[in-house]
């Protein structure tokens, strides 16, 4: 029970020091003249004032506290290639064993996981709660076990003792990269786009390993192509794509002999393929109401470059104007359809006749420009069902339904059909319609007053009126595809009649379907990954239920259920176990998608090192020892010393220690001062009076 001694004085403590002061001068003025007594009245008033004073004697009844060591095991991935496990194993043993030897120490082991996501090392956010969760005078040491290769080192906390960093791994310890430096994340199609990549090696790097080695280029997990490319240089690498959307990259280097990991040895790019311009060509047959509809929604389009003819007057018009005033300038017609048509992503004929204007040459060459690959849309007028209808043209043998030769002119409401429903053309259009009127079936669109009469052979009719009959039919002719809308009054919604419809969305699907635009195809597999959440989609025209084979990337398979979240369109989620590149099937349809970073943020870098931790090991004076060498002994350090040294760390002993009791009780009794100093005032009195 150790004591000391307190005051509680009974004035304020500068009226006593100003007493105090006072006495000992008046005592040392006695002094100076000689008084025989001055030192017995001085120590007679420091008697008074000891007791005004009030001292006590405080004892306290003391509990040592054990000191406590902090070890930080990191089990990220890094630490989980060869050997290491073994080293941080046999480490925490020996660290255990030693520690028990100690008297009055606690361990404290702190496992270190990978971070959610690819965050890597979060080594120092972890040691800062363990920090936080013990008091700061008990912690007698910190310890980590780990490659030193830490990530979030500027959180780093203020350590209130030596901090010694084992590291795992060994010196001859070497490895091999591929990292993409630079990669757009969207590209041309057909046009070259340079990628920047580099191939390092880290490490106590072999003298034969350096040089050229293979590297291989795969897309959506295509064709292997393999090239020859030099070690340690920025290598500037071309790929084309060749279709729209989403294209997954892969770039790989063989394993070499002896090096760590070849889990950094592949990087996954993806970049989305956009069409540079969509060249349409629109031919408009003649001036009608909704003839600038076509013309207004491509032209608001920044991505499109439109070509558009009208046929003002007829050939057959006779009204004596000279035919070289009929035109600012001559239509370009065999430059158009015969040497530049392919040109083109688009043709749309608005209402258009057979006048003569365009020979069948030049429309049989537009049929071969769809098989293909090209894109032809109709918009019906009342020439489709007349003699000089273009499915009286060679393209009629393109055409996905036949004309009846007649023409009604009463009023209807399109509907989507069965098939639209679930075609991404029309899928989801009667959002855009008011609610329908009570007592009428379907979306509340407007009417139109016109259609042809259509019989369909081929292709899907999406939209129909309110008799079933075709008015949208929507088919695949070789590689190109062809639409026939049997109406030309889609203006009418436009115009907001009887409230409108979706005309401008409408007729925007139609030409990017036309034009192939990846998010309009009806049959098709894509995935989109969040963290290591996959997001699959299944877009079909088929029934019945779907279900989706996994491929991961360490080769095992799996089969996913999926569910019909909407008409046509079939959904699941799987979430992948490891980072890397998975491969889908379903039916005849594959895609590729990647989870994270083909190379984590675990192995960008794997050689052990402690350059990183080693600002914040000097500041506290501790030190960066390899397993490899041994594990260290643990010695005893006074606070402020060095803590490291060969083959030994020291810690800091604390002597920390819990208050259980404490007593107070005066010093003297109160009357035993004031005796003191009435005898030292007799005294004096009795020794001057003898003088």
């Amino acid at each position: 029970m150790p004591g000391s001694v307190i005051f509680d004085p009974y004035v304020p403590l500068a009226v006593l020091a100003v007493a105090a002061i006072v006495a000992v001068a008046l005592g040392g003025w006695a002094a100076w003249r000689g008084l025989s007594g001055w030192w017995l009245r001085t120590l007679a008033a420091l008697a008074l004032l000891a007791a005004v004073a009030n001292p006590s004697l405080q004892r306290e009844q003391r509990t040592p506290l054990s000191d406590i060591v902090i070890v930080v095991a990191d089990r990220t991935a890094s630490q989980r290639l060869e050997g290491r496990p073994g080293q941080l194993e046999q480490a925490l043993a020996g660290l255990k064993a030693q520690l028990a030897l100690r008297p009055n120490t606690e361990m404290r082991l702190v496992e270190l996981a990978d971070a959610p996501g690819d965050g890597g090392t979060l080594l120092m956010e972890r040691l800062s709660a363990a920090l936080a969760d013990e008091p700061p005078d008990r912690i007698a040491g910190v310890i980590l076990l780990t490659d030193g290769q830490v990530h979030d080192m500027e959180r780093a906390p203020e350590l209130p003792a030596p901090l010694h960093v084992l590291l795992t791994g060994k010196r001859s310890d070497w490895d091999r990269r591929l990292v993409v430096r630079d990669a757009p994340a969207f590209a041309i199609l057909g046009e070259p786009v340079m990628l920047t990549l580099m191939i390092e090696d880290q490490g106590q790097v072999p003298v034969d390993a350096g040089g050229r080695v293979e590297l291989q280029v795969s897309i959506d997990g295509g064709e292997v192509r393999r090239f020859r490319v030099p070690v340690g240089r920025p290598l500037r690498f071309p790929v084309t794509l060749e279709h729209g959307g989403m294209n997954v990259i892969r770039f790989s280097v063989p394993t070499a002999e002896g090096e760590l990991t070849d889990r950094n040895n592949s990087a996954v790019v993806q970049i989305n393929g956009v069409r540079d311009r969509l060249r349409v060509l629109l031919v408009s047959g003649e001036p009608y109401p909704g003839g600038r509809t076509w013309r207004n929604l491509l032209k608001s389009d920044s991505s499109v470059d439109l070509v558009h003819f009208t046929i003002l007057r007829p050939p057959e018009k006779q009204d004596g104007v000279p035919v070289d005033e009929l035109s600012l300038i001559a239509f370009p017609t065999r430059e158009l359809f015969l040497d530049k048509i392919d040109e083109f992503d688009l043709i749309i004929f608005d209402r258009y006749r057979r006048r003569g204007i365009l020979p069948s040459l030049y429309l049989d060459n537009v049929r071969s420009y769809v098989e293909r690959g090209g894109a032809v849309l109709i918009a019906a007028g009342p020439a489709f069902a007349s003699a000089d209808s273009l499915y009286r043209s060679p393209l009629g043998a393109i055409m996905p339904a036949v004309p009846t030769s007649r023409v009604i002119e009463e009023g209807f409401r399109p509907r989507l059909s069965a098939e639209g429903a679930r075609h991404p053309v029309t899928e989801g259009l009667e959002e855009y319609a008011p609610p329908a009127a009570e007592g009428e079936e379907g979306p509340g669109w407007g009417r139109w007053f016109r259609r042809i009469e259509v019989t369909q052979r081929s292709g899907t009719a999406v939209m129909t009126d309110e008799t079933g009959a075709p008015l949208l039919v929507l088919d695949r002719v070789g590689e190109g595809r062809v639409a026939l809308l049997a109406s030309d009054q889609a203006w009418l919604w436009s115009r907001g009649f009887e409230g409108g419809g979706p005309q401008l969305e409408l007729l925007r699907r139609l030409a990017h379907w036309a034009m192939k635009e990846p998010e309009l195809e009806e049959e098709a597999l894509t995935a989109t990954a969040q963290g290591q959440v996959m997001t699959i989609v299944r877009r079909t025209m088929g029934e019945g239920p779907r279900e989706v084979e996994i491929t991961a990337p360490d080769g095992t398979v799996s089969v996913l259920p999926m569910r019909e979240a909407a008409p046509g369109r079939f959904v699941a989620e799987f979430e992948g176990p490891e980072i890397g590149l998975y491969r889908l099937r379903e039916g005849d349809l594959e895609a590729v998608a990647a989870l994270g970073p083909a190379a984590p943020r675990e192995f960008e870098e794997t050689i052990a090192s402690g350059e990183r931790l080693a600002p914040l090991v000097s500041r506290v004076r501790g030190g960066v020892l390899r397993l490899e060498d041994g594990l260290p002994a643990i010695r005893e350090v006074r606070p402020g010393r060095v803590a490291a040294g060969r083959g030994w760390i020291g810690l800091t002993p604390r002597e920390a220690y819990l208050t259980t009791d404490v007593r107070v009780m005066p010093l003297l009794p109160a009357w035993l001062f004031l005796l003191a100093a009435a005898v030292l005032s007799v005294g004096a009195w009795l020794r001057e009076g003898r003088k």
